[in-house]
């Protein structure tokens, strides 16, 4: 092999390995009733990487998807969806992300997502809850890596 030949081989795999991986897509279910019980998330926590989205399935209705003010990563902006709609969202910044069914966040609605690393953690576990709400997040928060 002549030495282009090897140069130029070498920068293909060089090239090939630098590839950004694929994003994936992840679904949670907004649901009345689920696994740990009535309306409910599920799964409740999911660990994502960077570009992958999200997407939350009205399964039963009367239910959205709302960020919970400060548990987003610095910089985030807050969202909402609509009542009964499907929402989705990708995520490009690293940290944790409270999120709400907002009829039902005191009975205890919410989710956490992992965006890569929880360089945010301290300041969202912090954040006081409502009614349920302050129970469901022990558990998810015990699954940040």
């Amino acid at each position: 092999m002549t030495i282009k030949k090897t140069i130029m081989t070498a920068c293909v795999v060089t090239l090939l390995m630098a590839a950004p991986a694929i994003a994936e897509t992840f679904e949670v279910k907004m649901l009345n009733k689920g696994g740990n019980g009535s309306m409910v998330f599920e799964p409740a926590y999911v660990a994502v990487e960077l570009g992958d989205t999200v997407t939350f399935l009205p399964i039963n209705k009367g239910h959205n998807v709302e960020s919970i003010k400060g548990m987003l990563p610095e910089g985030v902006d807050k969202f909402k969806s609509k009542l009964g709609k499907e929402f989705s969202i990708t995520f490009d910044q690293e940290g944790l992300y409270g999120v709400k069914c907002t009829p039902h966040y005191s009975l205890g609605m919410v989710g956490l997502i992992q965006v890569g690393a929880a360089v945010n953690l301290n300041k969202a576990a912090a954040v006081k809850q409502k009614g349920k709400a302050k129970k469901r997040f022990v558990p998810l928060f015990e699954q940040v890596q």
